[in-house]
Parts: C-alpha cells; sequence; structure tokens
C-alpha cells in the first residue's frame, strides 16, 4: 500500500502530463468515491457548492493564498470524476491563474483486496511555478487526508 509519485499522466488521457499519485485502499470502489465526493471533508479552506454530480461546480478559498473554481466535468460512479478548474488565484505565484483550465482527475479501479485511487492534476507539471508548494499539497489531501477519510470515515483536512 504504498503512494507513487511521478510526473506522467497515469490516469490521464493519454500525452496528458501532470502531478499523480496513486494508493491502494481496502474500501469499495463506491466508498472511495463517495469520499473524493466528500471535498470538505478533506480538503480544509471555505467550500461552497459541491462535486455531486456532472456540471455540479464548487468554489475553493483558502484566504489570501488560494481561490479556486472546479466544475465537475466527468462523474463515472465508482469509477471516475474529473474537476476542470474554470477560474484560480494562487496569491503566492507570479502568475495567479496558473491553475486555470487544468483538470483535475481520479481515477478508481478495483484491484484484488480492494480499489487504487489514482489522482492526477493535469497541467501540474514542474515547470509551473507552484509545483513544490501544490504538489507538496496535493501529498498532504489526496495521500493523508482523502486516505483517511476513506479508510476510517475522518479526513485529515488541517495540516498547517
Amino acid at each position: 500500500m504504498s503512494a507513487q509519485e511521478s510526473t506522467s499522466g497515469r490516469g490521464a488521457s493519454a500525452g496528458e502530463r501532470g502531478y499523480s499519485t496513486s494508493y491502494t485502499v481496502a474500501q469499495s470502489p463506491d466508498e472511495v468515491f463517495a469520499a473524493v465526493q466528500d471535498v470538505p471533508a478533506w480538503w480544509t479552506g471555505q467550500i461552497e457548492g459541491s462535486a455531486d454530480g456532472l456540471g455540479a461546480e464548487f468554489t475553493y478559498r483558502h484566504p489570501p493564498q488560494h481561490h479556486s473554481v472546479q466544475r465537475v466535468v466527468a462523474f463515472e460512479p465508482g469509477r471516475r470524476m474529473v474537476w476542470r478548474v474554470t477560474d484560480s488565484h494562487l496569491s503566492f505565484v507570479s502568475e495567479p491563474e496558473e491553475w486555470t483550465g487544468s483538470e483535475i482527475v481520479f481515477d478508481i479501479v478495483p484491484v484484488d483486496g480492494g480499489t487504487e485511487l489514482r489522482f492526477t492534476h493535469v497541467g501540474l507539471v514542474p515547470d509551473v511555478e507552484c509545483f513544490g508548494a501544490c504538489s507538496t499539497a496535493w501529498l498532504h489531501y489526496v495521500n493523508g487526508s482523502l486516505r483517511s477519510l476513506i479508510a476510517t470515515g475522518e479526513g485529515l483536512p488541517e495540516p498547517w
């Protein structure tokens, strides 16, 4: 059950690159999908809206560093969810809209003994200014908080 990180687009469409990580849990694909959908339980900050269906939107704010709007562009229960970032403002980089147009992909794959969650933030590559800070944050939120929510029913969204 080790996490893997890379800059290859595993879980994204062929040819797309981004920050990726994956791990296996004992829970079912439906349980993993439900946890991904419960964004406020695993991602810190102010969250308005939801990720509960195709076309749903939510706003994420962690003042003053981060503001973004995500639209659900793929919603396949128990299999896959994709958020497209339609607006963003990161105050700690020289191009605050770096996330705008990127996609956040959750692929959920049944495996022996459980489910593999494959996460990719397509477009979050090493030559993007926020790569260091953003990949570190995703490591906490996806591998720590979301994984805890899936396994125990309680996320750990407050690292800082």
